[in-house]
């Protein structure tokens, strides 16, 4: 809005030289009120450098820092080992396991068919569905869900959407995928670089990369090529999530007991409210997906 208020005088002159110099207001010398209102106003003088000394040395704000996932989920109240999550909408209709690029299928119909009642991006549905039927067909007294695997990639990266990212039909981000430094700072554990930072780009430290946040060593004893083109990628997410289901069915973890849920979700990152996060996305997903 423009100012109406009357001009103030510019307390500055112009010097024969062309430069402005500050023209002092006159006061009686011998005046108290003369005198005060010269240190009133060279106070004030001093001041404002001040101020704009400070401004010119504050640096511009960056951009925000990406959000969290995980700090977006609020934990299920619920008790470690005392349930499992609900079961999640049946995928036999879907295809025996395969290449889940492989056109129109059944599993891309069914991924598709979901994604607006759970809120989960179809592209990353059908890594989850894909995983879930391969897991069940090597390992059926694992009873691995999809809502579990949902569960976990909502926490971990929002479903490859970290920090903007968005999965293509080849189920890579756009962007990878790349955790914070392992360094041991609060709330991190330390983890010296295993990995001469071929998989996060860190040679110092290890990170957790890709839509299910594998660490380097991890990734290398669980790499998994669900997509059948011959490698395994932790940045892929029908790769990561096969291997995040063989991993949590390790040990002949049975998924479909509590024990063996709490027990398979704790091995992935072993903290109550972590895997009480995991629980309550799990079970409603599971619920929206049966009332599909």
């Amino acid at each position: 809005m423009a100012d109406t208020k009357t001009p103030i005088a510019d307390p500055a002159v112009r010097t024969p030289d062309g430069l402005r110099r500050f023209r002092f207001p006159r006061f009686r010398p011998g005046g108290v009120a003369g005198r005060l209102a010269v240190v009133v106003f060279v106070l004030a003088v001093a001041a404002g450098s001040v101020l704009v000394v400070r401004s010119a040395l504050t640096p511009p704000p960056g951009p925000p820092a990406p959000e969290i996932p995980a700090e977006q989920v609020t934990a299920a109240a619920v008790e470690p080992n005392s349930v499992v999550p609900a079961q999640g909408a049946d995928t036999a209709a879907a295809p025996r396991p395969q290449a889940v690029q492989s056109g129109a299928d059944p599993l891309r119909v069914w991924a598709g068919k979901l994604a607006g009642p759970t809120g989960v991006p179809a592209r990353a549905l059908m890594a989850y569905g894909n995983a879930e039927l391969v897991v069940r067909s090597s390992t059926p007294g694992c009873h691995l869900s999809w809502a579990t695997l949902a569960g976990i990639g909502r926490v971990e990266s929002d479903h490859g959407r970290y920090a903007g990212a968005a999965l293509g039909d080849d189920g890579l981000p756009s962007e990878p995928i790349i955790g914070v430094p392992l360094d041991g700072s609060a709330g991190v554990r330390a983890i010296a670089d295993t990995d001469g930072g071929r998989y996060d780009g860190d040679p110092s430290l290890d990170r957790a990369v890709g839509p299910m946040q594998f660490i380097p060593a991890t990734w290398r004893a669980w790499s998994s090529d669900a997509n059948l083109d011959g490698r395994g990628d932790p940045q892929q997410i029908d790769d990561a999530a096969l291997a995040a289901g063989r991993y949590l069915c390790a040990g002949g973890r049975d998924l479909g007991t509590p024990t063996g849920w709490w027990a398979g979700v704790f091995s992935y990152n072993n903290s109550v409210p972590y895997g009480q996060k995991v629980f309550g996305l799990a079970d409603g997903y599971a619920r929206a997906g049966a009332s599909a």
